[in-house]
């Protein structure tokens, strides 16, 4: 049986009152297209098509990397009209799956058990039962609860709308009834537009079976039409996600302050406290501890490892046994060995440091390569551009630098070597032996301090 996916991506969501065509806003930072395509793509469907309309070239630019048949719909008439838009492109499949591009949860085995339970010639639906479905299609079912029209809300009966199941939009249909239906369907309804749900009626009257298929939870099928809903959406999400996590081992401090936006990895007895934001794919070891209010993106984390409050790690790699932060910024290109010690208000960039080095405090270590065991003092800086090219600094095993020093790249520090406080070094400082770069100190005899007003 062949089947290809048809996602509905048209419209302007004037009710989110952005200039970002509706289908582009970001839920876990990724656009909500996007999620629906990638749900769409694990069922395995011979063409994913998307209609689009509002702003179409940027939707076709930020999905650029997936494999898909674009389809203008340039007047927006309707679901019915849509769908008919895509014909051309899934006629030659047997099934047609319809998918909404703000309806970005809808999770893979939902969309495989409808397919699974519904007949190769018939019309599966996925339905949801809402406590509040006001604004959304009802379903009407006869005396033998069989499906016997979809009714929408502006053209429902006040008895109609009591009704509390609803039509998500979600269907797969036979492509070859399908473009009879679609050709049959007309305008004639409180919004003029052309209702994809009035073949349904039509399925009937054709003696066609209709199957319905409920996802494990509604936030699978919310549709989001303001920013308000797009926010639920994704704290829903991220309780979610937390709840699984909480089940697989890992400590969540509080789940209603947790934001996933990416992908987590976590092995055994991790614990992650309050506020703490995970983007891209991030991965972390064994007794893992995260501290309040930090933010991971695209990092690896390994065991025993405790970053501290306040710090942000971004496309970095930090190994065992290690301490960052408070207040640490791990920049992209950063990569840690074991029981390395990056303390408070320590920024690292492009630095590679060996097992057992430590920068405790209020350093600036960029396009280095620290040797093991090195203990980098207080107020030290690599000054690694020269207003047009970065310049690489090494430092050897065991070397002690004082405070307040400014490694001048390109420059390399010896083994062992030690660098006085307050030192400026622009030349290789040798191995083994007390490196100095400071004026004389003296005092000046007869000085007297400004007054105000001389």
């Amino acid at each position: 049986m062949t089947i290809s996916v048809t996602i509905l991506a048209a419209g302007q969501g004037s009710r989110m009152r952005s200039a970002l065509p509706k289908v582009l806003h970001p839920l876990a930072n990724r656009p909500m297209l996007t999620w629906v395509i990638n749900a769409a793509e694990q069922i395995n469907p011979d063409v994913v098509v998307v209609v689009y309309g509002h702003g179409g070239e940027q939707v076709k630019e930020q999905l650029a990397g997936h494999n898909i048949s674009w389809v203008l719909q340039s007047e927006q008439l309707g679901t019915g009209h849509a769908v008919q838009q895509a014909i051309p492109q899934i006629i030659n499949s047997q099934q047609v799956l319809v998918l909404y591009g703000d309806t970005p949860l809808i999770s893979p085995i939902t969309l495989q058990q409808l397919i699974t339970t519904t007949s190769e010639d018939g019309v599966g639906i996925i339905t949801a039962k809402f406590s509040d479905p006001t604004g959304l299609g009802r379903i009407i079912r006869d005396n033998n609860n069989k499906v016997s029209a979809i009714v929408e809300e502006k053209d429902a009966t006040i008895a109609q709308k009591k009704i509390n199941e609803i039509n998500t939009g979600i269907m797969l249909l036979p492509v070859k009834k399908l473009t009879q239906w679609l050709s049959q369907l007309e305008n004639d309804n409180a919004q003029s537009e052309f209702y994809l749900t009035d073949i349904i009626k039509m399925a009937v009257s054709d003696g066609v079976s209709i199957t319905t298929v409920t996802p494990k939870a509604n936030a699978e099928v919310a549709g989001v039409n303001t920013r308000q809903q797009l926010i639920e959406l994704e704290r829903s999400y991220c309780l979610t996600q937390a709840a699984q996590l909480l089940a697989e081992g890992v400590t969540i401090r509080d789940p209603a302050r947790f934001d996933l936006r990416g992908e987590l990895h976590a092995a055994q007895d991790v614990t992650i406290d309050i506020n703490v934001i995970i983007e891209g794919k991030v991965t972390l070891g064994k007794n893992v501890k995260i501290g309040p209010n930090v933010i991971l993106k695209e990092v690896t984390i390994g065991d025993n490892t405790e970053i501290f409050a306040n710090s942000m790690l971004e496309e970095s790699t930090v190994g065992e046994n290690c301490l960052i932060g408070p207040f640490a910024r791990l920049r992209p290109g950063t990569k840690l060995a074991n029981d390395v010690k990056v303390g408070n208000f320590v920024e690292t960039k492009k630095a590679i440091v060996a097992d057992g080095s430590k920068i405790p405090h209020l350093s600036y270590i960029g396009d280095a390569v620290v040797g093991k065991n090195v203990n980098i003092g207080a107020g030290v800086i690599t000054a690694n551009y020269d207003g047009v090219n970065k310049h690489q600094t090494t430092i050897e095993d065991n070397v002690f630098i004082g405070c307040d020093t400014q490694l001048i790249a390109p420059v390399t520090i010896g083994k062992s070597a030690y660098i006085g406080c307050g030192s400026s070094i622009n030349k290789d400082a040798p191995a083994n032996k007390l490196t100095l770069a400071r004026s004389r100190q003296k005092t000046i005899e007869g000085w007297e301090p400004p007054k105000k007003g001389a």
